[in-house]
């Protein structure tokens, strides 16, 4: 049984990621990108699926974990009876790109006494679809052991194991002062192994390269511990080649425990993407605005009748879905998803996220290469050819289309963007033709939208439904934070919504999105909540809200996407960036309205 997913640490080299467990096994590693195929997968399964064990042998021993700081470079310190190690991990970052390797690194050092250590070594390419073919082989550096399957080799130097049922296994001691480095590296099969990394230079170079870009952030002085390893994290999530900003880096962690909803996250949501970039931004890191903004001019290149609401890390646009039944799910939690079908949805509210950031990058003076205003007003066209056109909605529901009022408001938002862009940026457009446009979504989500006997909006045209997504109403503009419609909006959620003290997405109860199952808190509604309260007065309620949120996070300060508020439990896919970003948004809101 994989570890509770809160429990689960990541190291990456923003080109894909692994996630270890407290208890020194990387459950789930897909190189060399996050959307490759699984070798390591036992998070969504047991060991069979695939890990990579270190631990010492002593089944008594404890451990405590931390990052060195402001990097992920993972620093465990074992306790047994006969002694201390300390284990570091780590992917390596900062020698430029590279598709042909992937690499993990594994230091054990000794601090005290002398301490034995186990490894099992567990290969499964694919998926854990294929069990490769394994052999030894003694180099003038000592053991290596490879793997090789179809278009993927593995090569692990360092203590030589043996094995032993569908595995490979082995011992070894580490006393007070001595070293031992273990080093895996992921190959392309036709190629020759690589050369082995240099443990040291590859440490200081890591290290180096994370601290250099955390201190171009700026703090606002809330919660800035929070704050500085959410911007990480979403650095993390953002590959260094083609700038694309993956919305998770797993696919299927259960939002319900032994239940369906399980969806692969590591892909490029232009919603999660263009808010990932708005945090970003605001905290001073202005290089990734546009690598973004390049990736985007690439992903939707030609008609924008065919713009996607999400698209591979390098810009695919064919994402189809399918059920990976060698992966029997997180605790039987099944299936794995592999692929995602919302990628073929019309969700209408990706408009309005894409030019609220693109009018960001604009104003933050990040280079101008001519395409990006020639972009938008493809994308504007788009959007009013559609602008009357039911949706799937910010949430993916997989029901019927509706009129969600949330789309509506970041169509008007879109064009409100345009509209400023002509007014106070010098752009040049149609902007008496947008006005017109943004005032006749305006009437229309003001007839349709709000709901006068409840006093405020509801989730779409024709339903008294609640929906979280309109706490984001007041975010871009629509409304003010304090305006009565918004403050009725938010008692409505309240009433509705709440499940001991956080906020659901919607009430899956009412059979909207087409889905068996319930679901658990989401983080990013109960963090927009925060920002709500303090931007509307409620600064006492949004501080209380943030701490009892900050406190689901564990001890490396990683979220997932949601959370059981009664028993603590993380839920749905990890790290997740739709919950690090809101935390940012929510942390800025409260500094904000200290400073008031």
């Amino acid at each position: 049984m994989p570890a509770p997913i809160e429990e689960y640490a990541v190291i990456g080299d923003c080109r894909t990621t692994a996630l270890l467990d407290a208890g020194g096994s990387i459950d789930w590693y897909c190189p060399p990108r996050f959307d490759a195929a699984s070798v390591f997968g036992a998070v969504l399964g047991d060991a069979d699926q695939g890990r990579w064990l270190l631990r010492p042998e002593d089944a008594g021993a404890t451990a405590v974990r931390r990052y060195e700081e402001d990097t992920f470079t993972l620093v465990t310190r074992w306790t047994t009876d006969a002694g201390e190690v300390e284990v570091t991990d780590l992917m390596p970052i900062g020698g430029g790109s590279n598709d042909a390797r992937s690499d993990v690194i594994r230091r054990v050092r000794g601090i005290r006494g002398t301490v034995e250590l186990r490894q099992e070594l567990r290969v499964r390419f694919g998926y854990a679809a294929t069990l490769p073919w394994m052999r030894q082989h003694t180099t003038a550096d000592g053991p290596a052991l490879l793997a090789i399957a179809g278009p993927d080799a593995l090569v692990l130097r360092g203590p030589r194991l043996a094995a032993e049922d569908h595995a490979h296994v082995g011992t070894f001691t580490v006393a007070t002062g001595e070293t031992v480095d273990l080093r895996l590296t992921w190959y392309p099969s036709h190629l020759e192994p690589p050369e082995p990394v240099d443990v040291d230079d590859a440490i200081e170079r890591t290290n180096r390269w994370w601290r250099e870009w955390a201190a171009r952030s700026t703090s606002f002085g809330a919660y800035d511990d929070a704050v500085r390893r959410s911007l990480l994290v979403l650095r993390l999530l953002t590959h260094e080649d083609t700038g694309g900003i993956v919305a998770a880096a797993t696919t299927s962690l259960p939002e319900e425990f032994g239940g369906s909803r399980n969806w692969d996250y590591r892909y490029v949501w232009l919603r999660d993407a263009s808010l990932t970039l708005q945090a970003l931004m605001v905290h001073g890191l202005h290089e990734e605005a546009q690598a973004w903004r390049r990736w985007l001019e690439r992903a939707v290149a030609g008609d924008p009748a065919d713009v996607q609401i999400m698209y591979g890390v390098a810009g695919e646009r064919r994402l189809p879905e399918w059920e990976a039944d060698t992966l029997p799910g997180y605790d039987g939690a099944g299936p794995v998803r592999v692929g995602n079908a919302a990628s073929e949805q019309f969700q209408a509210d990706v408009f309005g996220e894409v030019l609220i950031a693109l009018d960001a990058v604009r104003h933050a003076e990040a280079h101008d290469d001519g395409l990006s205003w020639p972009l938008q007003r493809a994308l504007l066209e788009e959007a009013e050819r559609n602008l009357d056109r039911p949706d799937s909605g910010i949430w993916e529901i997989r029901g019927a289309e509706r009129h969600f009022t949330h789309s509506r408001v970041m169509l008007w938002a879109a064009f409100d963007r345009a509209v400023c862009a002509v007014e106070n940026d010098g752009r040049r457009g149609p902007v008496a033709h947008w006005r017109a446009l943004r005032e006749r979504l305006a009437d229309r989500i003001e007839r349709t939208g709000y709901d006068a006997g409840l006093g405020g909006y509801v989730q779409s045209e024709g339903s008294r439904e609640p929906d979280a997504a309109l706490l984001q109403l007041a975010q871009v503009g629509y409304v003010a934070f304090d305006d009565p419609r918004m403050l009725g909006t938010v008692a409505h959620l309240e009433r509705t919504l709440m499940r001991d003290g956080l906020l659901r997405r919607y009430r899956t109860e009412a059979e909207v999105d087409g889905v068996e199952g319930d679901e658990n808190a989401f983080l990013a509604c109960s963090f927009w909540l925060v920002e709500q309260y303090a931007r509307s007065g409620r600064l006492d309620d949004a501080e209380a809200l943030m701490r009892r949120l900050l406190g689901f996070a564990n001890d490396l300060g990683l979220l997932a996407e949601q959370v059981d508020p009664r028993t603590g439990r993380q839920a749905g896919n990890t790290p997740q960036a739709f919950s690090h970003l809101a935390l940012v948004r929510a942390a800025d809101a409260i500094a904000a309205r200290r400073r008031a």
